[in-house]
């Protein structure tokens, strides 16, 4: 298992980063989170997940170790599999998701693509007790809210800014795809509206 991959950041695209690694470069894929604290050029350490697959190999980045270690027991739940975890992850923190699973939230887990009421209801009751305690909010009591992604603008805006592109176009992108945002029903997925964004830059160049 490939535990960790250290060194210069190669690429940036909107689901996945190239970090070279003794001369070779290696696609990780992370969630937006991850992505928007990553500098083309700057050194890195990301802590991964290998997935393996009759067709193939993918790696997963996470920021830090207990973000990879949650993604790997989400997957010990029936029905979830890395692309679910990750967008689990790219919606609600480890411990979020901790507070979530412990105070029985259904809200906080359909706001997560993929996952509806029934789907949250198993979830909740499959990973009880697997996630462990929150690591850094000591004290939460299990019937406290889980807090929120961080704002969608701040979030979209790093990435692009990560991305290579100048803080006026990134201002420009975030303006642009702010009705998308506005008009989901959930909380706004930074992926999708990183597509988007970049597609609304391509157009202007």
């Amino acid at each position: 298992m490939i535990a960790f991959v250290s060194g210069q950041v190669a690429a940036l695209a909107p689901t996945t980063a190239v970090i070279e690694v003794g001369g070779v470069g290696m696609a990780v894929q992370c969630t937006p989170n991850t992505l928007a604290a990553l500098r083309i050029g700057q050194e890195a350490r990301l802590a991964t997940s290998l997935v393996v697959r009759e067709d193939s190999l993918t790696l997963y980045g996470f920021a830090d170790d207990d973000e990879r270690q949650i993604f790997e027991l989400l997957q010990t739940a029936s029905g979830v599999g890395p692309r679910l975890a990750q967008a689990m992850l790219a919606v609600h923190t480890p411990d979020a998701l901790r507070i979530a699973v412990a105070s029985g939230d259904e809200k906080a887990l359909t706001a997560v693509p993929g996952i509806g009421k029934r789907g949250a209801q198993k979830l909740l009751l499959e990973l009880k007790d697997r996630l462990g305690e929150p690591v850094g909010a000591p004290g939460v009591r299990p019937g406290a809210v889980a807090p929120g992604p961080a704002p969608w603008r701040d979030q979209l805006h790093a990435a692009l800014i990560g991305l290579g592109y100048a803080a006026r176009e990134a201002d420009e992108a975030v303006a642009a795809v702010a009705p998308q945002a506005e008009a989901s029903t959930g909380a706004p997925q930074v992926g999708q509206l990183l597509k988007a964004a970049l597609q609304s830059l391509n157009r202007t160049r």
